[in-house]
């Protein structure tokens, strides 16, 4: 991992076709599933006609059944391979999706919800967790350092994301039945793509059983520390989908302009994560790179808490609403790379995949409980600020969270190391599982 004080590394060398596959994987992911999200809970609470705190437990429920479940995915990975887990997810998100669209009472929209976010809790861990073991090959080879090919992972994801909801926009002018076939639509084309390009073997990858691994990550006290702190930011983030389209809906009447501010958060990331990582690298550690992050995340809810009390409306009741977009995008530059490429140097070898898949379930588990809160928040007779105020002190409150790096024989901050749990004896000498602290 890049970090402070380390000397700039080679411009690096092309990517390999699998990373390139990887990446754009990421890529059509995310065109069809934001090209139906952004519209999910306007289509529920008003179409459906449910209350909000409903809406908020659907949404939560959604994002469980996807990072919650992600360790479920990351474990199947490590058994049999990334390919049969990534056909299996794209086949039950086009069922899940031609679901939503037909279902209209409650119990179907949450099955078909809970199954779009199952099929992705298969496929994004087994492709994250190869880019992320892929990026560690390509720099202990000399081809730079990891964060890069995470950062561009990030930025093809973003990408994704921009063109979604614009797509969303353009076909919600017929329905969202119309809107959620479309996503569907995406899903069988990778569907087919992949079963054509996806290798049957990747040299170096490692089958271990899924027994077995679960006790050493729950005494993995970093990576857990890791996991709070990123469940916080994953809970701050899914206010994109919640907290923001209320916001919107306050201040212009309609929820037209949520898609342009998804764009914009889409283009910061395409036009500024690779600069962003490339400073963060040189100038701070993974774990300063991390509070950066959260802090500024905490400032854009504080922003919106700061002016809803003049409950400002039309185009100057948006500029809140596009600092939090804004701050929170800039805090997803600076977390989500570091914290996928600090997962490696954490997981036990051969266990990549259970541990990137952990690190989105318990982050899951956070936005589970916290989801249906917030909806019930924002419902709630308290004072206009008083519910942004509570969600800027979550991020805020995390940065305490943070697990704190090894030190390098030189005094210097370097990459976290995973080693595996010490044995009883080892534990009970004196200063056996401690660390230095950072100054």
């Amino acid at each position: 991992m890049t970090v402070r004080g380390a000397r700039p590394g080679p411009k690096g060398t092309p990517l390999t076709p699998l990373l390139r596959l990887l990446i754009l994987t990421q890529l059509a992911f995310n065109i069809g599933f934001f090209a139906v999200l952004p519209f999910l809970a306007e289509h529920l609470g008003h179409a459906i006609g449910m209350a909000g705190w409903l809406v908020g437990l659907v949404l939560g429920l959604r994002t469980f059944s996807q990072q919650g479940l992600f360790v479920v995915g990351g474990a199947l990975a490590d058994r049999y391979g990334i390919r049969p887990v990534v056909l299996a997810g794209c086949a039950l998100r086009i069922a899940g999706f031609v679901w939503l669209g037909h279902a209209e009472r409650t119990w179907a929209v949450i099955c078909a919800v809970l199954l779009i976010g199952f099929a992705a809790a298969l496929f994004s861990p087994a492709v994250e967790s190869e880019v992320a073991r892929q990026a560690v090959v390509r720099e202990k080879s000399g081809g730079g350092p990891r964060t890069r090919v995470l950062a561009l992972f990030t930025v093809a994801g973003q990408a994704g994301a921009f063109l979604g909801p614009l797509l969303g926009a353009l076909l919600l002018t017929a329905d969202f039945r119309t809107v959620c076939l479309a996503g569907a639509g995406i899903f069988v084309l990778v569907l087919v793509g992949h079963a054509r390009l996806l290798p049957q073997h990747i040299p170096g990858r490692t089958h271990r059983p899924v027994r077995g691994g679960a006790r050493g990550l729950l005494r993995n006290r970093r990576f857990l520390a890791l996991c709070c702190a990123y469940g916080a930011y994953l809970l701050a983030y899914n206010q994109l989908y919640l907290a923001l389209p209320a916001e919107v809906a306050r201040a212009t009447g309609s929820q037209a302009p949520l898609a342009w501010l998804f764009a914009l958060s889409s283009l910061l990331v395409v036009a500024a994560q690779l600069p962003v990582t490339r400073w963060a690298g040189r100038r701070l550690t993974p774990r300063r790179s991390m509070a950066s992050g959260l802090l500024l995340v905490a400032a854009g809810f504080a922003a919106v808490a700061a002016a809803r009390p003049a409950a400002p409306t039309g185009t100057a009741g948006l500029l809140p609403a596009t600092v939090l977009v804004v701050l929170l995008t800039l805090g997803q530059m600076l977390i989500a790379p570091v914290a996928r490429a600090w997962v490696p140097d954490l997981a036990e070898d051969g266990r990549l995949g259970l541990y990137t898949g952990a690190l989105s379930s318990l982050a899951g588990l956070i936005v589970l409980a916290g989801s249906a809160a917030t909806g019930t928040l924002l419902d709630s007779p308290l004072p206009p600020a008083v519910p942004w105020l509570v969600l800027a002190a979550v991020p805020a409150a995390a940065v305490a969270l943070l697990p704190r790096p090894a030190r390098a024989p030189d005094g210097s901050a370097g990459p976290v190391t995973a080693r595996p749990a010490p044995a009883p004896a080892e534990r009970e000498r004196p200063g056996a599982d401690r660390e230095r602290p950072e100054p």
